[in-house]
């Protein structure tokens, strides 16, 4: 946002704090809080301290973690006792767990200024594991039993949402005397029926059967059904089809965020949550680490360079076109990691597919290497005016991009068998395959067919 902007979003809030009415979105006030921080710290904390409980919980949710834990930090229990009660149970779980990040005691004591209730509530939602859909639920929802009529269901949803006890309500969730989710029907279907009929005449409509996911079900399968059903909500159940509560579509934006970020940082072997610190030791001890284990297959290519020492110093063009060879399997093997990862995380790619995943792969590879080894080949001989110079340049070329695929391929498939992270050390391996077999190949024919000869 430019800066203009965001001043102008600074005018704008301190007339709306004056008026007591905020109309600003949560995101541009925080934008605004951003760029107050850097220039102005005691302002910022003014102005935090001004925001009403209403917008403050969205308000900090919005903020970078370094400038959201500052704030957590400033601010007093109660007042962010009074800002985690004013989210939904979902974002409020979130909230909390940011300030037990910060200060666990401070989390304590949060939770003790907390309504009984839903001080259990967010407990009892913190329980879930972040791998299980239940850790995103929020357990607001409207739900209505099958013996009730529609006009009683609907005076009771304007209540609640006059109380504000309710937000972003889109459907209704019909439910049986046990809990049990019977049916999901949009309230743009609800007002065309007879408000005396009741609940129990409609619940068996086909379009009404309801989509659910269990609370422990994985957050993989979570995002496939969301992907798969185009949903923008999902309602959650327990092994026995109890409503729970449901998830909405922003908490699964930032699921595949938060998984595409992972991705990213984990293929150039950085961790997420250390880069996210100001420590600068402790992030330049975690880079280190991935640096050590790069140089140890650096330090493995070059020894296969070494075994050919002679071959170069008699043949000084090898030296020349050596990286090219190693270049080109590393840039083909990543175009495959990076597709078969991506593929492995949306589920696309299993091990009972792998063989068909595998096979592709390996052949575009093959197919490449072939085209680029005609072009490397030509110019090669052009260059050194040495055609088998040119016939050893192009058979590396086609050996090492065609390892490269089956590798780029292979290596994630494997890690993911084994329960590891696909992503994580698979760059590192992949790089060590290509640049032995690269030089390897290169140098070994090079040996073969220009000086043995």
């Amino acid at each position: 946002m430019e800066k203009a902007e965001v001043l102008k979003l600074g005018r704008v809030l301190e007339l709306e704090l004056r008026s007591g009415e905020i109309t600003l979105h949560p995101s541009e006030i925080a934008q605004y809080l951003k760029y107050l921080r850097t220039i102005d710290e005691k302002a910022f904390y003014t102005l935090l301290e001004k925001l009403p409980e209403e917008i403050l919980g969205e308000v900090l949710l919005e903020l970078p973690e370094s400038i959201k834990d500052d704030a957590i930090e400033h601010l007093s229990v109660k007042k962010l006792a009074k800002a985690v009660e004013e989210l939904d149970s979902d974002d409020a779980v979130d909230l909390v767990k940011d300030i037990e990040d910060v200060d666990e005691n401070l989390e304590k004591e949060v939770l003790k200024n907390l309504d009984k209730e839903y001080k259990e509530e967010i407990e009892t939602l913190s329980s879930y594991d972040e791998e299980h859909a239940g850790a995103y639920m929020q357990t607001e929802v409207f739900k209505a039993y099958t013996n009730e009529r529609i006009k009683d269901a609907i005076e009771r949803l304007r209540k609640l949402k006059a109380e504000g006890e309710l937000s972003n309500v889109h459907q209704v969730y019909v439910v049986d005397q046990q809990e049990r989710l019977k049916a999901i029907i949009p309230l743009e279907d609800l007002i065309l029926y007879d408000f005396d009929t009741r609940f129990s005449d409609i619940v068996d409509v086909k379009k009404y059967e309801p989509i659910t996911v269990r609370a422990d079900e994985p957050v993989g399968d979570l995002i496939k059904k969301f992907e798969d059903y185009d949903l923008a909500v999902v309602a959650v159940v327990d092994e026995e089809g109890r409503l729970l509560g449901r998830i909405t579509s922003d908490d699964i934006i930032d699921l595949i965020e938060e998984q595409a970020t992972e991705q990213i940082y984990n293929l150039a072997g950085v961790d997420e949550e250390i880069e996210e610190e100001d420590d600068l030791k402790e992030v330049t001890k975690k880079r280190a680490w991935w640096l050590f284990v790069n140089l140890g297959t650096a330090i493995l290519a070059s020894f296969v360079i070494g075994l050919f020492d002679e071959t170069i110093q008699k043949y000084v063009a090898l030296a020349v076109l050596m990286p090219i060879v190693a270049s080109m399997g590393g840039n083909a093997g990543t175009q495959t990691l990076t597709v078969v990862v991506r593929k492995l995380a949306l589920g696309e790619i299993d091990w009972q597919n792998a063989k068909k995943a595998l096979f592709k792969e390996t052949f575009i590879s093959f197919l490449n290497g072939i085209i680029f080894a005609i072009i490397m080949g030509v110019i090669a001989w052009l260059w050194f005016d040495d055609y088998m110079l040119g016939v050893v340049i192009a058979l590396a070329m086609v050996i090492n991009l065609l390892a490269a695929g089956f590798f780029g391929a292979l290596i994630p498939l494997l890690l993911k068998k084994i329960g590891s992270d696909p992503a994580v050390g698979s760059s590192v391996l992949l790089t060590t395959v290509t640049d032995v077999v690269g030089f390897f190949a290169f140098l070994g024919l090079a040996k073969v067919l220009l000086l043995d000869n």
